[in-house]
């Protein structure tokens, strides 16, 4: 691998995690969530909240804490503090700047966190995202003919790449039931009960083509982690983390005429900017942590990554690959689909204990190179993480 272009002793690293409680968690608001799991991460790499000097925050759909949380963990004399929203493209992008801030010299610790707490006691977990609003536009003609929401958006992406491709929903389900199978041996995983094919197609229709096992969870609770330098790090209990590479991509085409909405994402883009800074290719990623949402969501990745050929992706996944014992490592924590959703926290959360060799009965044959995915919006922004136990 090649060597980022930083000085000496400035190379950024992932040296706590913190997560919370997770899933139906109630009474504990998400800027509470967010910072338990900042002081979680603080002392998961040795260090006191003082100790920050940096503070990003991303929240969900349950309420804003921003910048405010600063004054919540009692953090004073900040050098680096804002809000970020890509929605689940967010975590990663979060790092990068983390990682910059601390290759520039702005800053020299900065937590990164994640917080949401949509569940509601007594209520549906589809409740939790049905938000009711007046869509004006084209959102509004959308609307009018029932496609509200991001179910029926991603359907439709979904659908444009099974009637161009040939891709099926029996490909669909050998993720889901690959991601159950690693859930399995997650502690804090949702659903761990293991599925079968069978029990997915036989799942009810959420949005045609999608069935409620192609679509990730609901999720209360928060994520956290703390960017330092490598020099910092070597001084901490924690092993270190190397940020290698990232990226971002931001196609900004929804539905638009002759666009290639639902059959290229910014992965695309993202993907190989992120690989080509960390001084790799897809054939050396050991362990893929991506974006969940839908089953289809990571098919697509997977392809734009260039882990399989354009429209080949229902071909790769086929035949037990993604699971324990498979060929490739994916979504080593069962995911958003059966381990739960903190946004693109989620991949980065399991990327980082991968890296760590703290998977356990979970933990995949060889973590050399880790890549994390995050997606936000209906396929509108990306955002690619490399990762490593290794130095550069």
């Amino acid at each position: 691998m090649s060597a980022m272009p930083t000085t000496a002793g400035r190379r950024p690293v992932i040296a706590g995690l913190g997560i919370t409680e997770m899933g139906r968690i109630h009474g504990r608001t998400a800027a509470q969530f967010a910072a338990d799991a900042v002081r979680r991460a603080t002392a998961d790499a040795g260090l006191r909240v003082r100790d920050l000097d940096g503070l990003l925050t991303g929240a969900g759909l349950s309420g804003r804490f921003g910048v405010g949380l600063q004054r919540d963990l009692g953090l004073r004399d900040l050098r680096l503090l804002t809000e970020m929203q890509a929605f689940g493209s967010t975590a990663g992008a979060m790092v990068q700047y983390a990682s910059m801030a601390v290759t520039s010299g702005t800053a020299d610790a900065v937590a990164c966190v994640f917080a949401d707490a949509p569940l509601r006691e007594r209520a549906s977990a589809g409740a939790a995202y049905a938000r009711p609003r007046s869509p004006r536009g084209w959102h509004g003609l959308a609307a009018a003919g029932g496609i509200v929401g991001a179910n029926p958006m991603y359907a439709l992406a979904a659908r444009r790449h099974m009637d161009a491709y040939g891709t099926t929903s029996e490909q669909f389900a050998e993720i889901a039931v690959a991601q159950r199978a690693w859930a399995t041996a997650n502690p804090l995983a949702q659903m761990r009960e293991p599925i079968t094919l069978r029990d997915h197609q036989q799942s009810r229709m959420i949005a045609d083509p999608f069935r409620l096992l192609d679509c990730c969870l609901v999720t209360n609770g928060g994520i956290a982690v703390v960017v330092t330098s490598a020099e910092r790090a070597a001084d901490l209990p924690r092993p270190a983390v190397h940020v290698l590479g990232w990226g971002q991509g931001h196609p900004g085409h929804e539905m638009g005429r002759g666009s290639d909405f639902g059959l290229v994402t910014g992965a695309a883009t993202s993907g190989p900017a992120a690989m080509k800074m960390a001084g790799i290719t897809p054939a050396e990623v050991t362990v893929a942590e991506l974006y969940d949402c839908y089953t289809y969501t990571v098919l697509v990745t997977l392809e734009d990554y260039g882990f399989c050929a354009k429209g080949e992706g229902g071909a790769f996944v086929s035949g037990g690959i993604l699971g324990p014992g498979g060929s490739f490592a994916l979504n080593t924590g069962g995911g958003q689909l059966s381990g739960y959703y903190m946004w693109g926290m989620t991949p980065l959360s399991e990327g980082i204990i991968q890296a760590r060799g703290d998977g356990g009965e979970r933990q995949a044959p060889a973590n050399d190179v880790v890549l994390v995915s995050g997606n936000g919006g209906i396929l509108d922004h990306h955002s690619t993480l490399v990762l490593s136990p290794h130095r550069p």
